[in-house]
């Protein structure tokens, strides 16, 4: 999978996604939560013979509501199912900001 085909996967979740954060200006406002960032973490590519031979991508796939939602995180996780994308998931609330933030932890292979 391309870190092309995974936003349009999480697209079709029905919530609002951006890579790394939204831009917030007049002419086009953040959404408000629930929505989804996504972003490249480091690689982790298998290696040998001084070559890299299988590209290995760390992404974190983060999830912001303002109360705990279930069934946003119930959304993403489905389609990180279906996608066959195996997930480590934790979450934290961010004071600041009044949101809870879900982090999905994810690899793309070969993409």
């Amino acid at each position: 999978m391309t870190q092309a085909e995974l936003f349009q996967a999480l697209k079709s979740t029905g919530l609002p996604v951006a890579y790394g954060e939204f831009e917030d200006s007049k002419e086009n406002p953040a959404p408000p939560p629930p929505f989804i960032t996504y972003q490249f973490v480091n690689g982790n590519d298998l290696r040998a013979d001084n070559h890299n031979y299988i590209e290995i991508s760390n992404f974190q796939i983060e999830l912001y509501t303002k109360l705990k939602e279930p069934l946003a995180e119930k959304k993403v996780q489905d389609k990180l199912k279906e996608l066959r994308l195996p997930y480590s998931k934790v979450e934290a609330y961010i004071e600041s900001e009044k949101v809870w933030q879900i982090i999905y932890e994810i690899q793309l292979i070969g993409g």
